[in-house]
């Protein structure tokens, strides 16, 4: 993902300022979708709420099954915003996702509903409340050279490097992130800077957002894990490789993009390269999954000011509605 800097909009000072949003965040198949749904029903007789998503896959057209992208329906009964807005060969960044939700919250405020951000991209949601840095934009010489190092002694050997000179960003990082390992050596290489000043330097600059958090955790990591094999054997039974092998018979598309190094797609993508079985795939893909949702995880309990939600617990999405209106009471917005 490109982390160019990009300036936000600032947004105008109100004389009696409410929240500008709710964010409904937490892990993948946590329940997100649903609580969303529901507290933006629940909003529908205090002017109503629409929901900006927070997801770096589902801005792609023609990726719905490997996204669980919410279904027609669910698209249709609340406005949603920032899904099937890309193509899949290009490239979105969390600069332009801030500058877009900004944008976004902006508007729907002044049609006086709720903006709902819900969706697990923690660097999205990160970019929006912590502002953007002013890192140098990419250098094409300089990433030819790391990708070039890359191929000969493999992302982890950089990432260990990466952790020498920028120890925080090599902490966040995983090991085969190829693209942020990169970039954030990129940075290093042609500012003698690390990526972790810019972005402390950015968090003193950040937007004076008012945005409660709304976190669905779940307690037993088992029930997490047991609900996202569900949902990949799910996507799987819903015609997901098909899906995966359209966006090959495409012939423009290559397992670098952003878009295909999403969880799913990368594994079904090297499966097909690889002559893997679908059971093999399901297995890979399910615990690439579980992978991602303790990055996640490990991101939220990083964020103190959420308010955590037990995400197995029975009632839930009415914990969700909750919190979300007494954060609005709160802020004498009800």
């Amino acid at each position: 993902m490109n982390s160019d800097a990009r300036t936000i909009p600032q947004r105008p000072e109100r004389p009696q300022r409410g929240i500008d949003a709710i964010a409904i965040v937490g892990p993948t198949a946590s329940g997100k979708t649903a609580a969303a749904l529901a507290l933006a029903e629940s909003l529908a007789p205090r002017g109503g709420a629409e929901i900006i998503s927070v997801d770096s896959a589902l801005v792609y057209r023609g990726m719905d099954i490997g996204t669980a992208k919410p279904s027609p329906a669910e698209l249709a009964a609340v406005p949603h915003h920032l899904i099937d807005t890309l193509d899949p060969r290009q490239n979105y960044s969390a600069a332009e996702f801030a500058k877009d939700a900004t944008r976004l919250i902006q508007d729907i405020g002044a049609r006086g509903k709720t903006p709902l951000l819900v969706g697990g991209t923690m660097l999205y949601l990160k970019a929006l409340l912590e502002g953007l840095n002013d890192a140098p934009p990419a250098k094409p010489e300089i990433r030819a050279q790391i990708h070039q190092q890359a191929e000969q002694l493999g992302w982890p050997a950089l990432h260990a490097r990466l952790a020498q000179v920028d120890p925080a960003s090599a902490a966040r990082l995983a090991p085969g992130d190829s693209q942020r390992i990169g970039r954030a050596l990129e940075v290093w290489t042609a500012t003698g800077q690390t990526l972790t000043s810019f972005h402390q330097s950015a968090k003193a600059q950040a937007p004076d957002w008012r945005i409660p958090i709304i976190s669905l955790e779940p307690l037993e990591r088992a029930w997490l894990h047991q609900r996202i094999a569900l949902r990949f054997a799910q996507m799987m039974a819903a015609g997901f490789m098909d899906e995966v092998k359209a966006l090959r018979a495409r012939g423009d598309l290559h397992p670098d993009l952003p878009s295909l190094r999403c969880v799913g797609y990368r594994q079904a993508w090297q499966g097909l390269d690889a002559g893997w079985r679908d059971a093999e795939i399901c297995e890979r893909g399910i615990f690439a999954t579980r992978q991602l949702a303790k990055r996640q995880i490990t991101w939220l309990r990083s964020t103190p000011q959420r308010l955590v939600v037990q995400a197995e617990a029975a009632d839930a999405v009415q914990q969700v509605q909750l919190a979300a209106m007494q954060a609005l009471r709160a802020e004498q917005r009800l």
